[in-house]
């Protein structure tokens, strides 16, 4: 490969990172964001008597989530994904 076409290369595959970079802060802050609201609903669940569990719910959000998706994201990657985020929204609720 030319030495030209290689520092190109190098120049688009740096650019891309650093792309990369600046989405995971903002994943970063946006997970960080669900997770100071799931504590606040886990506080208003715990003043209702209510259970931090909720299946159904999370079933409906897992439902919304599918049909919103336009990809390349595979929808069980995406189930993988939020289901994972869920299960750490709650356990920080307990």
């Amino acid at each position: 490969m030319k030495k030209e076409v290689q520092s190109d290369l190098s120049q688009k595959l740096k650019k891309k990172r650093k792309g990369i970079n600046l989405l995971d802060l903002k994943l970063l802050t946006l997970l960080n964001q669900r997770l100071r609201m799931a504590l606040e609903i886990g506080k208003i669940k715990k003043e209702m008597g209510k259970k931090i569990d909720d299946p159904r719910r999370e079933k409906e959000v897992l439902e919304t989530l599918k049909l919103k998706n336009k990809g390349p994201l595979k929808d069980e990657d995406l189930k993988k994904i939020f289901t994972t985020i869920m299960k750490v929204c709650r356990k920080s609720q307990i």
